[in-house]
């Protein structure tokens, strides 16, 4: 079965990691759901369309991500009841302000990227570049998005860091 050539047994670490990412995942697209579904407010045309964005850029991930473990020869998790036990993004009320709800994706983040990071450590200790390959990019996309969401959250009187030379 080995068609990929990497160690069976240091993969065993990065389909665990993935298959936690994949929980993570599948928790965080219904929570976009659920904030797509109950947004209210002055926010709510752009905050809707963002949240459609993000909840169909999950759906995707978790079918790389559950791709990729089957890649490395594994069956994903998909039982939703394991996802729950298995996540450290945790489900919460969209009955919330949109202020809230881009705080709550924000902490979410924190948790994936830190998933993440995991998982490419695993990876890197297995040489399964595709799998680095794979969660770099993510951890690229959510961090701009990251960036994008604390952004919108700012007053326009706050300010970044200025760098000094």
């Amino acid at each position: 079965m080995n068609y990929l050539d990497l160690d069976e047994e240091k993969l065993k670490p990065v389909v665990s990691e993935l298959n936690i990412l994949l929980a993570d995942y599948h928790i965080y697209y219904q929570k976009l759901r659920g904030f797509h579904w109950n947004i209210l407010g002055k926010n709510f045309f752009d905050l809707h369309e963002k949240f459609e964005e993000l909840y169909n850029d999950a759906k995707i991930k978790i079918d790389e991500l559950a791709e990729r473990i089957l890649t490395l020869g594994h069956h994903p998790v998909s039982q939703l009841s394991e996802y729950l036990q298995m996540a450290s993004v945790k489900e919460t009320s969209s009955l919330i302000t949109d202020t809230e709800m881009v705080k709550e994706l924000l902490d979410d983040h924190k948790l994936l990227l830190k998933q993440m990071r995991v998982t490419i450590s695993k990876s890197e200790s297995a040489n399964d570049e595709g799998t680095i390959d794979l969660i770099g990019a993510y951890i690229r996309e959510l961090e701009k998005l990251s960036w994008m969401l604390h952004a919108w959250a700012k007053s326009t009187k706050d300010s970044l860091i200025v760098s000094s030379k």
